[in-house]
């Protein structure tokens, strides 16, 4: 199970040039292996953000490698990049981002629609992820009519539809009550457990609590790391968020 599925190599990120310009990271080097959900906590401004959009290519990193499944993503071109994204990739955001007059079903199908997977091969495919994270009975439903935290679960099963093996979550209960928040992180660890790579950004130390390992990111830099069932860790944790 302990299989690389993204690992950031001596990882900069610097936006802008000369005098205005911003180091966002520095030195990242982390391994998110099958079957391990990572979370990375800092406050707003530390950097969690632009590690995922580097880490899911969707930014270029400055400087150092990025690699998922073994493929270096400096070295794909566009097309290959975009294909490799929607391959591999599941990205949960703040906002589920969802097409309102689509189905859940179709919604989740979309990825593998825009990779030319044939619909009704792509329907089954939207059909396995949403019995995954165990809302298949919402299939047939219009998107516009769900509520927040129906509609995340939804877009957390097209993050995991088809072949994708990384999970990449900014912050995705920011917009959630405590209970859905909680089932939503639940719904996380059963991914990893069933063999998904997990990458969580947070600004709350208790979500933590779901994670396999957690590491601390401030100014752009990793500058601890623990496994998730602190102890006195915790006070250390709290420095810094």
């Amino acid at each position: 199970m302990n299989e690389p599925v993204l690992r950031f190599a001596e990882v900069d990120k610097v936006f802008g040039e000369g005098a205005s310009s911003a180091l966002a990271l520095r030195g990242i080097n982390f391994t998110v292996n099958a079957g391990e959900f990572t979370a990375l906590i800092g406050s707003p401004g530390s950097g969690k953000s632009s590690m995922l959009a580097v880490g899911g290519g969707l930014d270029q990193p400055t400087n150092g490698e990025v690699f998922v499944n073994n493929t270096s993503l400096g070295g794909l071109g566009l097309n290959e990049s975009a294909s490799l994204r929607r391959r591999f990739i599941g990205y949960l955001h703040q906002k589920p981002d969802l097409v309102p007059m689509l189905t859940v079903l179709e919604n989740v199908a979309l990825p593998r629609e825009l990779d030319g997977a044939p619909t009704e091969v792509a329907h089954g495919e939207a059909e396995t992820a949403l019995d995954k994270i165990g809302i298949a009975d919402l299939s047939g439903r219009s998107a516009r009519v769900l509520s927040g935290a129906e509609q995340q679960r939804v877009a957390l099963a097209r993050a995991v539809v088809g072949d994708r093996r990384l999970v990449l979550a900014d912050e995705p209960t920011a917009a959630l009550g405590s209970a859905d928040g909680d089932e939503l992180l639940d719904s996380l660890r059963h991914l990893a457990d069933e063999g998904f790579a997990v990458l969580l950004t947070t600004q709350e130390t208790r979500q933590t609590a779901w994670a396999d390992r957690v590491l601390f990111i401030n100014d752009g830099q990793i500058i601890g790391e623990s496994g998730s069932r602190f102890g006195s860790e915790l006070v250390f944790a709290d420095r810094y968020v």
